[in-house]
């Protein structure tokens, strides 16, 4: 029995956009270690004798501390063999994944990484808003609404004055304070999109314009997990006028 890892990104929420390879490691999984943010219907293609260990993190719950799942990972790894960390999105892209699989080498645990379809990406495209279009957006910033610290990324100053689309993860208890960002630069005009639980049945979305998102989020009970979009491409979505027109009472 050789002690491995495997991390699986489990993609942005909808079940069936984990990749192909992905679905061949849970299958040849022992243990199941999965988030929060994984779709629990993909712990279907494990075998029956499989381990399933919910070990997320969310805000105001009890959870794992990561020190925690650092041990759990190499101690089952030991244990029953073949071990998949189930993340959600990709494991890489705020995922903490590279932390977990460099603890594991470190303890003689095998690795391997399958890479997840991102939410940054794959939520506004289900959406049909582009992160960049011809003449619209050359670039895109994917930006952690906070930091280790509990702060704003100072990188979000840097992108509030560029013309490059900006998504925001984990970012929704900052809202005001990133808008309020904006609205210093003189940008509270530039079309925005917060979505709710993206890619998923229960998916909910406002649009608008910066300085009236806040509203919007808090109107529309708009919770995480959410992603944040600014830029021009919003408003290439197909109803984002109106959208827009329903939010400033114009249109019923």
């Amino acid at each position: 029995m050789e002690a491995r890892l495997t991390l699986v990104g489990a993609g942005p929420g909808n079940g069936e956009l984990i990749t192909l390879k992905g679905i061949r490691a849970i299958k040849a999984a022992d243990v199941v270690l999965y988030d929060e943010l994984a779709n629990v219907e993909i712990l279907d293609f494990a075998p029956a004798h499989a381990l399933k260990m919910y070990v997320g993190k969310k805000v105001g719950n009890p959870s794992f501390s990561q020190e925690e799942i650092n041990g759990l990972i190499v101690r089952l790894a030991r244990k029953r063999g073949h071990v998949v960390r189930l993340k959600g999105g990709d494991s890489f892209v705020f995922g903490r994944g590279h932390e977990e699989m460099e603890y594991a080498r470190e303890h003689g645990v095998a690795c391997e990484v399958v890479p997840g379809v991102s939410s940054c990406i794959a939520v506004p495209a289900s959406m049909e808003i582009p992160v960049t279009r011809r003449g619209v957006s050359e670039s895109f910033w994917v930006i952690t609404g906070t930091t280790q610290n509990g702060e704003l990324s100072e990188d979000l100053r840097l992108a509030a004055q560029s013309k490059a689309t900006v998504i925001v993860l984990m970012g929704l208890s900052k809202v005001n304070e990133i808008c309020a960002l904006y609205k210093h630069f003189g940008r509270g005009h530039l079309p925005m999109a917060v979505i709710q639980n993206g890619t998923r049945s229960d998916e909910k979305s406002v649009m608008g314009q910066v300085w009236e998102i806040p509203r919007l989020v808090k109107e529309n009970n708009i919770g995480t997990p959410a992603i944040m979009i600014l830029g021009d491409v919003v408003a290439l979505h197909p109803s984002y006028a109106m959208e827009y027109l329903q939010s400033m009472h114009l249109v019923s």
